[in-house]
């Protein structure tokens, strides 16, 4: 399906650049710490910041840098409940040519975009991967279980939708078998990978070959080789 096709190949793509920002952000904290001149300020008021679904609050503080000279920020940072209350102490960090830029010493007022940003770049990335390994560890079990697992056939039961999955609003096909195992009189159920067109009509076999390990049944391959590939 093109859409997966297409998906596989954005989302590592987005996570990389989300990781590549992250890695930005990061450095940016560090040099910041590392040259910012540390004081004391006070938080005077919490800046409240309301969203679609959600009110946060954001401390506004003031301080006295080396020269004498009174700023005042808010913090980039925000929470509910606040991190922070009126009148509390706080260390600040800041730069003598930019005192507006100044920012809480506290770990998410430092490293939160760092660590948010590279969380969501994680997950593309792994999201991404899972995409284009999952479908490879499929075919490699495929062909090890065609190569040395028991051909068996099974009583056609059906086409099913997996409705477990969803793509741009449609859920893949799969088709459903049934076997009895001769040796422990166990039924076994098979469901097929899931394909993207309907293959009801292309079925006309009352048996579907199915590739299972004889010590584990469970582990087993439905071949549909014989249904017509997708176009696309």
């Amino acid at each position: 399906m093109k859409i997966l096709s297409g998906f596989r190949i954005l989302f590592p793509l987005i996570g990389l650049a989300a990781l590549a920002g992250a890695w930005m952000l990061y450095s940016d904290a560090r040099e910041f710490v590392a040259t910012a001149t540390v004081t004391e300020g006070t938080v005077v008021e919490l800046v409240r910041s309301r969203s679609t679904d959600a009110t946060t609050y954001a401390p506004h503080v003031t301080f006295t840098d080396a020269q004498g000279r009174t700023h005042a920020f808010t913090s980039r940072t925000s929470s509910n409940p606040p991190a922070y209350h009126a009148g509390e102490t706080v260390r600040v960090l800041y730069r003598s040519g930019s005192p507006e830029q100044a920012r809480i010493d506290g770990f998410f007022s430092l490293w939160g975009g760092a660590l948010i940003v590279g969380v969501l770049g994680g997950v593309f990335v792994l999201a991404g991967l899972g995409m284009v390994l999952v479908p490879l560890l499929k075919k490699r079990r495929a062909a090890r279980l065609r190569n040395t697992g028991r051909r068996i056939e099974a009583a056609f039961q059906g086409v099913e939708h997996n409705t477990s999955l969803t793509v741009n609003g449609r859920h893949p096909f799969c088709v459903i078998s049934q076997w009895q195992n001769p040796a422990t009189s166990r039924i076994h159920v098979f469901r097929s990978d899931n394909l993207w067109f309907d293959p009801s009509d292309y079925i006309t076999r009352a048996q579907i070959p199915v590739y299972i390990d004889p010590a584990n049944p469970g582990r087993y391959h439905v071949d549909l080789s014989f249904l017509p590939a997708l176009a696309g």
